[in-house]
């Protein structure tokens, strides 16, 4: 059988999370003998949905067998799915929700399935977090990824069901990305000004925003005022060894909630469908864990 050739599409180099899922297909293609093509869409769903054209619509020497990517838009690039498979290669979806996955699974033998993380389970870990670390309520600032992703979408629905009504929570909107984050407390920052509104705790949907944030605060000219909101909590998402965790264990962020990559569970998945014709669920799940254990966070708000 012909060596494999997978192709995955991330989002940005400018989060740690994708960088990981890099990390992760390049350590599976090793293992399993594969060839492996990474791109970055730039955070733009345009980009992505070109760059994947390109490698469908090459000459057939030169095909990927499968196409792995986590969405950089508000879709799942639905009609690049289809071309990809009538072209004869197999199509993953990673962290999002993606309906056509069932039709095109009923018109092909080709692996065709979404691997994701629990992004509800992660958002209710969440909360539980808040309430831990604020047990007598307050308000916390919230910044969560784009408007038009699912996973920040359900990231937020999961921490508003587990909330309890004692936390009032005041979001402002990144891009996954430390910048954005930063950019995003700056401007409220200038606002707040006016309004002086009170926050016990800062929260962000991925851990590169949590250290963006941090960052905003340690900008503040006031010395006064940047200590008390830098003494705060922070929280953040996604929990890799080398950086959420080492965050957590050195004192930038009080907690975050660990998310598994998938890009190596995907090649392992593809590979084995390839090679023995398997047929592979449609959907695939990831479970998320809290750093440190909810139980240590307990009282260990200010």
């Amino acid at each position: 059988m012909k060596r494999l050739r997978f192709l995955v599409s991330l989002i940005t180099k400018e989060n740690d999370y994708q960088l990981e899922q890099a990390a992760a297909a390049q350590q599976a293609s090793h293992r399993l003998g594969t060839d492996l093509d990474i791109l970055y869409a730039d955070n733009d769903a345009i980009t992505q949905s070109t760059q994947i054209l390109k490698a469908v619509q090459a000459a057939p020497e030169s095909r990927p067998d499968a196409v792995v990517f986590e969405p950089a838009g508000g879709t799942a690039l639905p009609q690049v799915a289809r071309a990809a498979v009538t072209a004869g290669i197999g199509w993953v979806v990673l962290n999002r929700e993606a309906d056509y996955l069932t039709e095109l699974r009923r018109s092909s033998r080709l692996p065709i399935f979404a691997i994701s993380s629990d992004h509800i389970a992660i958002g209710q870990i969440q909360a539980q977090q808040f309430a831990a670390l604020l047990p007598r309520g307050g308000s916390i600032l919230y910044i969560q990824g784009p408007s038009e992703n699912s996973a920040a979408k359900d990231r937020t629905a999961g921490m508003q069901k587990s909330l309890p009504s004692n936390i009032q929570v005041i979001a402002l909107r990144g891009q996954w990305t430390e910048e954005s984050a930063y950019k995003s407390v700056t401007s409220w920052l200038k606002l707040n000004l006016l309004h002086r509104v009170s926050i016990h705790l800062i929260g962000a949907q991925n851990d590169v925003m949590a250290v963006g944030a941090r960052k905003a605060f340690l900008d503040l000219t006031n010395v006064d005022e940047r200590e008390q909101w830098l003494r705060l909590p922070f929280t953040g998402v996604d929990g890799l060894p080398k950086t959420g965790q080492t965050w957590v264990r050195t004192g930038s962020l009080k907690a975050t909630v660990i998310v598994p990559p998938n890009t190596g569970q995907a090649l392992t998945m593809l590979s084995e469908a390839i090679k023995t014709g398997s047929t592979v669920p449609e959907r695939t799940s990831t479970i998320p864990s809290s750093f440190p254990p909810l139980e240590k966070l307990t009282g260990q708000a200010p």
